[in-house]
């Protein structure tokens, strides 16, 4: 772990600019299609321009940023052994040939055909452009653990592409993969996936952002095991559930839920009658239509089996309460299964009335294995769900009774937690706790990607037997411009953006009162100079405006510290300091002799 107590580095050269001769095009008004705080504030102070549709002019604050963001990155990937090199943007479609990303991705992936029709892609990651290369660069276990990374430029072909750098079509990313020939040990998976799990806690915390490390699914990576850090926010896109009191935290895509008591034993007292219900799949019309509440209703969602069908499993239902939403990762995990939901037309040719599927046909065809959530496994409730018939229903379904299964013997019923989590649910880690939600913005991503791509892509090195083994290996993704527009997510009010000091343009805007004065550029330039000897980072703020628009600029773009030299401060030798974040007071004067040390004392508190 690198020194993380300073934000200023004495030993590297800094930087004194003046606005006049930079280009910060700050504005009034925000563009139209700016709904997010990040895509408002960093168009109106001047950190970036549209070119299209979700492609964008990295203007020079914006460049300051992803700087010093990746400097850090740098650092703490050095730190944990990591070595840096740059692979092509350009991916021959010939590399997804065994891997099938290309269909994974769909038309998110950007496709193109050069001048002799040979069929290449905009990488969104580089899975298998670094595979190929470590195919034909290592053939040893001697060379191996490797973990090597990147910064570079990511494209996506996102149909509506919004919120600014948040969902954009062209990023910056940081991706590192790890090479391994064991998973426990020395050198292993595991080892490396906690150095970059560190890494990564400590590049965030030295960004300035406030963030949670949550498990999370591996999505179209692949892998067995992931997590993501997000930053905290109330705006952000993603849910995060989180236990209160333990330090468990997760997506709702791989959040677990506590233990909960569940009996399907009870025997039903309402008679099972058929109604019909025309043109109603859905939860939410039939509930109305039968003025029922969907947590009185069973929702069973099928899915198909997708690999070898494990001891004759063909299908796999999910029942949940009408209320909740299958998690299509835990019945993976709970059925053991590879499994995707069902084509409709295939599986209606087996015999599934699709939206009027009950646990009952479980009974009926072969080859099924039903899941029951906890919550859905209740005898005693009198539940409504589909009659296996277009357009009907029923009342009274009771599970012991009606289910034509002994949910206790039968080996194709299990009860298992198939849902998405809700705040309020029992936390997996803490007995009593119950889960709490929260928002935030995914900036990074760690996998164990396992052999998914090197036994795709044929990487094997030969051990000390002189035999073949597959590689084993890790990927672990950084979001740099993501992680710019996150900040300012976090960190803004109603002026402007609020920068966190490590990763500001700069660490201190001097702005100059009538800066045609020789006299107040002149100390402006003499402090400027002390300060950047000190490794502070200066913008000198000489042009020619009132007082009035450089303070709303200096608020709109950020900048930590602002010192202001006028007429009546320089007079009694001092200059007005004033910290951004700061939004009570007008500032301090301090004297001129004070200045550089105070400065200091903020940066490095």
């Amino acid at each position: 772990m690198t020194n993380t107590s300073s934000v200023i580095s004495a030993h590297k050269a800094k930087t004194i600019h003046r606005w006049s001769q930079t280009l910060i095009p700050t504005t009034r008004e925000a563009p139209k299609d700016a709904e997010v705080p990040s895509h408002i504030w960093l168009h109106r102070a001047g950190y970036m321009r549209p070119v299209g549709a979700g492609i964008y002019d990295y203007l020079p604050l914006a460049l300051r940023v992803l700087s010093k963001i990746s400097t850090i990155i740098r650092e703490e990937l050095s730190a944990a052994g990591a070595c840096e090199l740059l692979l092509p943007a350009l991916a021959p479609f010939e590399l997804y040939k065994d891997t099938r990303r290309d269909v994974a991705y769909g038309d998110n992936l950007f496709k193109l055909d050069d001048r002799k029709a040979r069929r290449i892609a905009l990488a969104p990651t580089h899975e298998e452009t670094i595979t190929d290369l470590m195919r034909t660069s290592v053939n040893s276990y001697k060379s191996l653990p490797l973990n090597l990374y990147q910064i570079q430029t990511k494209f996506r072909d996102e149909a509506r592409p919004r919120a600014g750098l948040l969902r954009c079509r062209e990023f910056l990313m940081k991706d590192a993969y790890s090479f391994h020939t064991v998973v426990e040990g020395k050198g292993g998976l595991n080892e490396t996936y906690d150095a970059m799990y560190r890494a990564y806690s400590n590049i965030f915390r030295r960004c300035g952002l406030d963030f949670s490390a949550v498990e999370a699914e591996s999505g179209p990576i692949g892998g067995s095991a992931s997590h993501e850090f997000m930053v905290n926010c109330d705006s952000g896109e993603d849910t995060v559930l989180k236990c209160p009191i333990s330090s468990y935290a997760a997506n709702v895509e791989k959040c677990e839920i506590g233990e909960r008591s569940w009996d399907i034993d009870a025997q039903g007292s309402q008679p099972l009658v058929k109604h019909h219900t025309p043109h109603m799949p859905g939860i939410d019309l039939v509930a109305a239509h039968l003025k029922l509440s969907p947590a009185h209703m069973l929702k069973t969602i099928v899915f198909s089996v997708t690999g070898s069908a494990e001891h004759g499993v063909k299908w796999v239902l999910a029942t949940v309460r009408g209320d909740h939403d299958v998690n299509e990762g835990k019945v993976k995990a709970a059925s053991g299964c590879s499994v995707a939901l069902a084509d409709e037309k295939a599986a209606r040719a087996a015999g599934f009335a699709i939206g009027y599927v009950s646990p009952k046909v479980a009974a009926t065809i072969p080859g099924c294995l039903l899941l029951i959530d906890p919550d859905a496994a209740q005898g005693a409730v009198a539940w409504a769900t589909g009659a296996d018939e277009n357009d009907h229903h029923v009342t009274g379904f009771n599970w012991r009774r009606d289910l034509g299964l002994d949910p206790h013997k039968a080996p194709n019923v299990k009860v298992a937690d198939v849902r998405n989590a809700l705040a309020g649910d029992p936390s997996p880690r803490a007995k009593g706790a119950t889960l709490v939600t929260s928002r935030g913005i995914e900036v990074g991503h760690i996998f164990k990607l396992g052999t998914k791509y090197s036994e795709a892509m044929g990487l094997w090195v030969l051990d000390q037997d002189q035999k073949q083994r597959t590689v084993i290996m890790g990927c672990y993704g950084i979001g740099v411009s993501r992680t710019m527009a996150a900040c300012v997510e976090m960190s803004h009010d109603a002026g402007g953006i609020v920068w966190p000091a490590p990763i500001a343009p700069y660490h201190v805007l001097i702005t100059v009162m009538n800066a045609d004065n020789p006299e107040r550029l002149t100390a402006a330039e003499r402090l400027a100079n002390d300060l950047a000897s000190h490794g502070v980072d200066v913008l000198i703020d000489d042009r020619d405006e009132r007082p009035g628009p450089k303070f709303k600029d200096a608020d709109l773009i950020g900048i930590p510290v602002r010192l202001t030299i006028g007429e009546k401060s320089l007079a009694a030798g001092a200059v007005e300091f004033k910290l951004r974040k700061d939004t009570q007071s007008k500032g301090d004067n301090v004297p001129l002799g004070e200045v550089v040390q105070k400065v200091l004392a903020f940066l490095n508190a």
